[in-house]
């Protein structure tokens, strides 16, 4: 007879193994095959009984508004409100993690805390906070797809916008499937460095550059690329100017890259913060592979927060921090030379 299951959700994206005992998940690049009553790498997924099962389902951890900004996405619905929600869990062991409480607990010590809140009442939340788009956030999307899923389909009902802020490691498989209901991606790409991905995040670079790859050639799902730039470990210009122009053949010219200050956090603290020169130098490496959209993140007050026009320069949308002090973009548009902004028709 099979353990009992009342409390669990059927999971999304796996198959029966050979022997008809394990699973393999196949919602992220790792491809958990997983022995009956074990665990998958995020510690949230689980076999029960030859069945896959979400443990996060219905333990939201975290719900609230926030400026779109701060996903960061600055070409969708630019000045919005977002409804962010998450789950805990993830498939990368990041040491530098600034969400680690609620990304590495089911790791560290076996706990999944979080509230049952269904779908409806979440979407309800959004639409009485005056949001215009659902984001799945704070810890890594995928693992929660299950509830990624029911919340996108009603959102989309409602006529909101779902949007992904995500580390990238998804397979084409959770891609396609999340692709009827999401508009916006803002992909974590951390480094241009297998060596990076292997000692602080216990992960590999290639499948997330295969989903940038793939996202920005092969769906109308909008993208956006954030890099933390960790001092003395992915701020070297050869490897700069690697990523930039990965960019600029995989997803396009116009693909946003922002660019993030670093601060010490959870294991990585035997750092400073990211120097100044070394942000300023990674913009203009970006500016000089030919993207049109840099942007430097935790510099509140920069100048490279705002959006020009890369054809006449013209500031189309003054930032300070999360907050737009004006907008002047008019029908995707700059309105002194006419040039089409991407991402603001979406």
């Amino acid at each position: 007879m099979k353990p009992a299951k009342e409390n669990l959700k059927p999971a999304v994206l796996w198959e029966p193994a050979a022997d008809g005992k394990k699973v393999q998940c196949n919602l992220c690049n790792w491809r958990c095959v997983i022995d009956d009553g074990k665990l998958g790498r995020c510690c949230v997924r689980k076999n029960v009984g030859g069945e896959l099962c979400s443990l996060n389902y219905d333990k939201l951890c975290s719900a609230n508004p926030d400026p779109i900004e701060k996903k960061p996405m600055f070409h969708f619905q630019p000045g919005s409100r977002s409804f962010s929600i998450a789950a805990m869990g993830c498939n990368f062991r990041c040491e530098f993690c600034q969400n680690w409480q609620i990304s590495q607990a089911a790791l560290e010590c076996g706990r999944i805390d979080g509230e049952p809140i269904d779908p409806e009442h979440i979407i309800e939340a959004a639409v009485r906070s005056r949001c215009r788009s659902v984001a799945y956030t704070y810890t890594e999307p995928t693992i929660f797809m299950e509830l990624c899923d029911e919340c996108g389909r009603l959102a989309k009902k409602r006529g909101l916008a779902n949007v992904f802020v995500s580390n990238g490691f998804m397979t084409r498989e959770a891609i396609d499937f999340a692709s009827g209901w999401l508009n916006g991606i803002n992909v974590d790409l951390k480094a241009f460095s297998e060596d990076f991905y292997r000692r602080l995040c216990k992960a590999r670079l290639q499948p997330v550059l295969d989903t940038i790859s793939y996202i920005a050639k092969e769906t109308s799902i909008w993208i956006e690329i954030t890099t933390l730039l960790v001092p003395g470990q992915n701020d070297s210009e050869n490897e700069l100017k690697q990523l930039a122009d990965f960019l600029v053949n995989a997803a396009g010219v116009d693909v946003p890259w922002h660019i993030s200050r670093f601060h010490p956090q959870y294991k990585y603290l035997d750092s400073v913060p990211t120097p100044l020169s070394s942000l300023e130098r990674a913009f203009a490496i970006g500016k000089a592979a030919g993207l049109h959209h840099v942007y430097l993140g935790n510099v509140p007050g920069a100048k490279s927060e705002s959006t020009f026009c890369y054809h006449c320069g013209r500031m189309l949308i003054h930032r300070i921090g999360y907050t737009i002090a004006a907008n002047d973009i008019a029908d995707s548009k700059c309105p002194d030379c006419g040039t089409t902004i991407a991402g603001f028709e979406l």
